[in-house]
């Protein structure tokens, strides 16, 4: 095996690696010259379009059609989409591998996967008009810049909001570059535009002149962290400077006559210049290293470092690890690096290893951490097993240590080493991955259809793997060519028994793709309504989707169906819905009696209900501040109620036959007595009759109306209490008997405070016990007459309760009654 520092190359003080990833990337016959080239970020896709602004070589019609190839980087094509939109002037990534492409017009499409689904939005601001002239991306938005030099900014594909930034000056735009909000102190994207012999910063309020000398810059370019700048004048000289345009940190002469094609960080601490064969890799203090290729070269650059793409190979330049040089390095004696000698000496058999063991046993921790470290940073297996071994060794001599790093780098390397097979094509980094995150990772195989891959690495890192399936189903029922009973049985055998499975997204998905019937057919395997349901209504499905959320028992659900299918249908089609469903029936009539009454008389009609439909216009009746409106409500109703076979049709038109003659005698009183009786009950308009001292209008509306005996003596007690008519209420009294007995007219004078009027009602009440009569003259202040009432009675106890409460003089004339009872005994 050959050694790991055989591809080191010293730049300055530090060392930088360039590791092979793939052989015969592509065909010899394609001219990468001639694409614009983007790469997706952590070892993602890349995406190929033949540059129109070049001359090429005819290939005939078929290879004349436009399009876009995604490969991933050992090759493989992965998917070739159609471009149909004219010019492309950018061509780019998210972070989460979606492809960003915007045509000259100001077109953008968004493919969210790697299968060619797109959404479409424009830049707007005169884009049309003035045309794209380039665009530069960072892993959550775009800028485009205009023929007319203005500025536009797009910070979310997710919620793409174009905006136009501040007008930069005119003059041609020589090179530009962006910082993107994370890295700026304004939290907003900053443009840097070489105009002239300067450079402006574009934001959203304002441009400002960095006033920078010995323009004018050919190219710009800023480091990942936002705090470097690279620029590129145009006699061959390199700036790298701060972000912020105060410090000078380094130059180099190029000594080229033309200027590079592509200039790219690696990492944050390193420059790539490239020209077509050619890359220039500078370093801190103007240190460089010059590396030559027997092709084109295209520059990618990722997170820890660049891709180089070619035609025979792909490979990736970045600085060597600190943990990797401190055991790789020619004659380094760290302790780390004496571990892995000893486990090289352990396979021989040799006693060295003991003794190297012995050499570092109190740096042994720190030996055992830079290994596993060092792991996570090799690309060749062979050299990950042995630093393994190395960790795996110092852990056992160590009585107490923590294995979770050494674990969780084991499996990260086993799932590593999976996806940058030549076959997947993802040569992701250690660091690459712990920023990616195992799940997104698995996302990406899925996009590839990796789905055997994808399920296993889940299952390895104990993560669901419903989403899996549910994917692997929906590209299955928008590929698959069979027929659909025999998809539709595929896909239920292979996700029926697993957990979290959602029939309803691949049901979507075969909706999708016009396949309603199969659609149907899964989403019948769908467990839970909620889900059932709206997809249902899409799919024009008003009778399931209705039966569906009764089903469920789910009340909320069903009030959205019906609310969805009240939009929808017309109200004919709507109500036919409702025949032989009661509970939609009762759920509609709940909800439209509050707030659609027209709805509800529709509803009433279509059902032949004549009742329910003329308590409705009663209620409307009711409602109305015009008598003559009251009135003709109510004849409606009794016109409704005149065909209805219901038995208590006749009570209902007998009531509302008197509420049209109370509606009238209202009205006179209104118009009489210059008072609002309008909207009163009965009752409520005899009571008002009677405190207003219209007693006798009272009585005769009491006999047209037939008002029961006991309610009429109710209303005209309460009536002469609220008048203070006490001279009437004792007329009454003398009377010999009352409907309503005695007891309520004693309650009611005294609950008004005449406890001398109440008194005169004690005696009239026969019914009640001496007792009860006892505490009314008690309650009337008349101590002696509820004394004389237990006299009568002959309660001795009594008497002795009563003269705890009696006082003055009372007390007296109660104990002389408690002595002439005692006598008497």
């Amino acid at each position: 095996m050959s050694n790991p520092t055989a591809n080191w190359e010293k730049v300055g003080d530090r060392f930088y690696r360039k590791i092979k990833l793939y052989d015969a990337v592509f065909d010899q016959d394609l001219e990468l010259e001639n694409y614009l080239v983007a790469g997706a970020p952590y070892g993602g896709a890349i995406a190929l379009f033949r540059d129109t602004d070049k001359l090429q070589t005819y290939r005939g019609t078929q290879a004349a059609k436009s399009s876009i190839d995604v490969y991933s980087y050992a090759g493989k094509l992965i998917r070739r989409i159609n471009w149909d939109k004219g010019a492309i002037r950018g061509l780019g990534w998210s972070e989460d591998e979606r492809l960003l492409v915007i045509a000259d017009d100001g077109t953008v499409r968004c493919y969210n996967d790697l299968q060619g689904d797109f959404t479409q939005f424009s830049l707007g601001f005169g884009a049309e008009q003035h045309k794209v002239r380039a665009c530069r991306f960072w892993p959550s938005g775009f800028v485009a810049i205009l023929a007319n030099n203005h500025v536009i900014t797009v910070v979310s594909y997710a919620e793409p909001r174009p905006k136009l930034l501040a007008v930069p000056p005119e003059g041609e735009i020589h090179s530009w570059a962006v910082i993107p909000p994370a890295y700026t102190l304004s939290r907003s994207v900053e443009v840097l535009l070489a105009i002239g012999q300067t450079i402006y910063l574009v934001d959203s309020s304002d441009t400002e002149d960095r006033v920078l000398p010995n323009g004018p810059f050919k190219h710009i370019s800023v480091s990942p962290n936002g705090l470097y700048v690279t620029l590129y004048t145009d006699d061959g000289m390199v700036w790298v400077i701060t972000s912020d345009f105060q410090n000078k940190i380094g130059e180099y002469e190029s000594k080229a006559k033309t200027p590079p094609k592509d200039v790219q960080w690696c990492g944050n601490d390193a420059v790539m210049l490239a020209w077509e064969d050619e890359v220039h890799l500078i370093g801190p203090n103007g240190a460089s290293l010059k590396y030559y290729f027997d092709g084109w070269v295209h520059l990618i650059p990722d997170l820890d470092g660049v891709r180089l793409i070619t035609n025979d190979a792909c490979e990736f330049l970045q600085k060597v690890p600190d943990c990797t040089e401190e055991v790789f390095k020619l004659g380094s004696n760290s302790s780390a690096s004496v571990l892995l000698d000893a486990v090289e000496q352990l396979g021989k058999k040799s006693p060295k290893a003991d003794e190297n063991v012995r050499l570092i046993r109190s740096n042994l921790p720190d030996a055992v951490g830079t290994c596993v470290q060092a792991a996570g940073q090799e690309f060749n297996v062979h050299w990950q097993k042995q630093l393994l071994k190395a960790a795996s060794l110092g852990k056992s001599i160590l009585d107490l240590y923590s294995s979770d790093d050494f674990v969780d780098t084991c499996e990260a390397l086993r799932m590593l080493n999976a996806v940058r097979d030549y076959r997947i094509g993802l040569p992701i980094s250690y660091d690459q991955y712990r920023r990616l995150t195992p799940e997104k990772l698995v996302r990406r195989l899925m996009d590839r259809h990796e789905y055997l891959l994808a399920i296993r690495l889940s299952e390895y890192l104990r993560l669901p793997t419903n989403k899996v399936y549910v994917h692997w189903a929906s590209q299955k029922v928008r590929t698959s060519l069979d027929d659909e009973d025999t998809i539709c049985n595929t896909v239920v055998s292979k996700l029926d028994k697993k957990s979290g499975i959602s029939f309803e997204l691949v049901a979507r998905a075969a909706y999708d793709e016009g396949r309603s019937h199969l659609a149907t057919q899964i989403l019948n395997h769908e467990t839970r309504a909620g889900r059932q349901v709206p997809l249902l209504l899409a799919m024009e499905e008003p009778e399931i989707a209705l039966d569906k959320a009764l089903e469920s028992g789910d009340t909320d659900l069903v009030f959205y169906v019906l609310l969805q299918l009240r939009k929808k249908l017309p109200l004919a089609s709507f109500f036919r819905l409702l025949t032989n469903r009661p509970i939609a029936t009762a759920i509609v009539e709940a909800s439209a009696r509050g707030q659609d009454q027209e709805l509800l008389k529709d509803l009433y009609y279509q059902d032949d209900r004549r009742l329910d439909g003329a308590n409705l216009l009663f209620s409307a009746a009711l409602n109305q501040t015009a008598p003559q409106t009251k009135v003709d409500k109510l004849k409606l109703a009794m016109k409704l109620l005149g065909d209805s076979k219901d038995p208590s049709s006749t009570l209902h038109s007998r009531s509302y036959t008197e509420a049209q003659a109370l509606i009238r005698v209202q009205a006179s009183l209104d118009q009489d007595l210059d008072a609002h009786y309008s909207g009163l009950s009965l009752n409520e308009t005899l009571l008002r009759l009677i405190t207003t001292g219209y007693g006798k209008r009272a009585l005769k509306i009491q006999s047209d109306f037939k008002v029961p005996e006991k309610t009429w003596w109710w209303l005209r007690l309460r009536g002469l209490v609220v008048k203070r008519d006490w001279g009437e209420i004792e007329e009454v009294g003398k009377q010999r008997r009352s409907p309503i007995g005695w007891e309520p007219f004693f309650n009611e004078t005294l609950g008004a405070g005449n406890q001398k009027l109440a008194g005169i009602f004690v005696p009239k009440c026969t019914a009640l016990s001496a007792q009860e009569r006892s505490e009314m003259w008690v309650k009337c202040g008349m101590i002696v007459k509820a004394g004389e009432e237990l006299m009568k009675a002959k309660d001795a106890n009594g008497l002795e309760e009563l003269r705890e409460k009696a006082s003055g003089s009372n007390v007296a004339e109660i104990q002389r009654m408690i002595a002439q009872f005692g006598s008497r005994r």
